[in-house]
Order: structure tokens, then sequence, then C-alpha cells
């Protein structure tokens, strides 16, 4: 791992690209060691997917008493949901935590936080809930580039987005604002294919050093702040295929681009 507040260096690289098959299970299982790996995945009403993604995770590497398996612990951080997400999660095998933001907000970020908070890994695996096909290469994938190399310390998940029945078309969010955002006013990071992913990873040390942005902003947060801290060679991004999930309205989509953009602005010209 870089040390704390290195700073970007003259001539270095962003992030550095790779696919999930670069790593396999066998590899990624020797250089695990004596590390302990959490899976944490915030969820907010995502009964209706929340059991599969956590037996995608659950069913192939979820250690078992007294074994070594890929993952230690599968979280679901259940962020005040009124559907059986929660029912759904305990089913499938994960450990259940219940979260309510106290200022009665809630958001991601504040969940990414309690999440981390309830986790015991050195490495920490975020996922999104609301995938409809999560595969055990998320998994690998995401922490491959952890285990496998010592000088990455973030890692974000990249993919196509299906819209309507076309191949392409999702993440509008990230193509308008998060994406343009990066070019314009943190261009080292402009080749960061998907800065929204939920399929984030990371050393529990990065995590706490940098914190996490309230709401929507949490994602493009950690990414230009690790970049800060540790320089932006220390990310890596991984290409995990195709990702289905729910694909938003617009009206739903502003407050998220509201965050993400807010986020930018308070790193690029901070009070």
């Amino acid at each position: 791992m870089p040390q704390a507040e290195q700073g970007p260096q003259p001539g270095m690289t962003g992030p550095r690209t790779f696919k999930h098959g670069d790593f396999p299970v066998a590899s990624v299982l020797r250089a695990k060691g004596d590390r302990r790996v959490s899976v944490c995945i915030p969820a907010r009403d995502e009964g209706s997917t929340v059991g599969s993604v956590v037996r995608a995770v659950v069913q192939p590497f979820l250690a078992k008493a007294g074994g070594n398996g890929l993952v230690d612990e599968v979280i679901v951080l259940n962020d005040g949901s009124s559907d059986d997400t929660a029912e759904q999660a305990h089913s499938a095998g994960a450990r259940v935590v219940d979260h309510r933001d106290e200022t009665g907000k809630g958001g991601k970020g504040q969940a990414m936080a309690a999440a981390l908070e309830a986790a015991s890994g050195d490495v920490i695996v975020y996922l999104d809930a609301d995938v409809a096909n999560t595969t055990p290469a998320f998994v690998t994938g995401m922490l491959g580039p952890l285990l496998l190399r010592d000088d990455i310390a973030l890692v974000k998940g990249f993919y196509t987005r299906p819209l309507h029945g076309d191949p392409t078309g999702g993440g509008r969010v990230t193509e308008l604002v998060a994406r343009p955002v990066l070019e314009l006013l943190f261009p080292e990071l402009s080749e960061v294919r998907q800065p929204l992913a939920g399929e984030t990873s990371g050393h529990r040390s990065v995590f706490e050093k940098v914190g996490f942005a309230d709401g929507y902003g949490v994602e493009l947060g950690l990414l230009i702040d690790v970049a800060r801290h540790f320089g932006p060679g220390v990310l890596a991004q991984v290409d995990l295929g195709e990702r289905i999930h729910r694909n938003r309205p617009l009206d739903e989509l502003r407050p998220q681009a509201v965050d993400v953009l807010r986020a930018a602005l308070e790193r690029a010209w901070p009070h």
C-alpha cells in the first residue's frame, strides 16, 4: 500500500485497467493470505434483487466455520427499508445490519460509512443491491487488484449498461454529469469509465483515511479524495462485463446529479 499524504506525483499515470478474467479464483485466494475480506451491500427497498446479489457471494466464496474462503463476511446494510429487503438478505446468508441515519435523511454515503463501521475486514468490497445479474466474477474482479498488487488502493468496476432493450445507453448521470465534470476539473481521472459504480473496493485504511461524502456524491468523492491523498496511480478499474439493473426515470436522477456535482465542486473549490 502507498503511504498516506503522498499526493499526486509528477508523471504519475491514471487508473490502471483490467478485466475480471485477469484474476482467477485460485490466484486471488492464494494472495489473500491472512487478510480478512468483508463484502458490504448497502440496500434500501431492494427485496427483489438483494437475495441474488448475496447468493452470488455466499455460495462460492463465504468461509465456513473453521474454513478458509475468499470472503469472511457478507453484510447487508439495511438502510431503512420498508419492504422485505432484510428478510431476503438474511435468507440468502448475509448478516443484516439495520441502519437509520440520525438526521433522518439517510443516503448512500451514510450507508457505506455505517457498513464500514460494522465490518471487520482489512479489505472491503461494496456491491450494489439492485443488480439483477451479479456474478462471482464481480467479487474476484474487485478483489484481484487489491490482493495481487501492493500499489493499488481503490478499485472501481465498469461495464456496459443496457437501456430499454438497447445494449448501451444506461448510466445517464455518469455520461452527462460525472465524466464531464472529471474531464474539466480533475483530468487525471477522466479515464475512469464508471466513476459512479457501486462496485467499489479498497483497503480499510484508505476508506478510514478519506471518509465518505453524503448521499449519491460518495462514489465521485471517493475517487477524487483517494487520488488527492495517494495519487491517481493507486486507482484501478476492472471490466465486469454487462450490468443489468433498474433504470430510473429522469425525475429520479436529478437528485443524484445534484449530489454528484456538489461533491465535485466542493473538492475543486474547497471552502
